[in-house]
């Protein structure tokens, strides 16, 4: 199974979406992020969110969606506003697309410790979420369920 996670710089959410994935996933699942206008670096702020969390950072990179051309993903998911008012390029084939939007920590004010709390915050609630989704009974679910179930992921804290 793959999945591809989708933000507007992808710099941020859906970097931490895709390593927390990728932490939490067993063998045979991957993740991949991906921006419709990549800022081209990721934010050094989610790289120490990540590394504080003991989860690997190693090849995390912000790129475009064309990038993933040809990855023929099962799952794309945006997780902020801005990408989800957009339209998914019509490369990703058949893929279940969802939103999980997400309050975007880079953008907390105040000092150190608030923006570092606001980073760990998003990084628990994407655990959560990631989580539940890994563990759904995927071949047990009809299309109905199983898209309820992916929507009620998105509306987890």
């Amino acid at each position: 199974m793959k999945v591809l996670f989708l933000c507007t710089a992808n710099s941020c959410r859906s970097i931490l979406s895709e390593a927390i994935f990728n932490h939490l996933a067993p063998s045979g699942m991957q993740a991949y992020s991906a921006g419709s206008q990549p800022s081209g670096v990721v934010n050094p702020l989610s790289l120490q969110a990540l590394e504080v969390a003991g989860i690997d950072t190693q090849g995390l990179a912000s790129k475009s969606n064309d990038a993933h051309r040809d990855l023929d993903p099962d799952f794309v998911i945006s997780v902020c506003g801005n990408a989800a008012k957009q339209e998914c390029p019509a490369f990703f084939g058949q893929a279940t697309r969802l939103h999980w939007g997400l309050t975007d920590p880079s953008e907390v004010k105040g000092d150190a410790a608030q923006i570092a709390a606001a980073f760990a915050a998003t990084v628990a609630q994407i655990q959560r979420r990631l989580q539940v989704f890994i563990n759904l009974p995927f071949a047990q679910l009809t299309a109905a369920q199983l898209q309820h179930e992916l929507t009620r992921i998105g509306d987890l804290a």
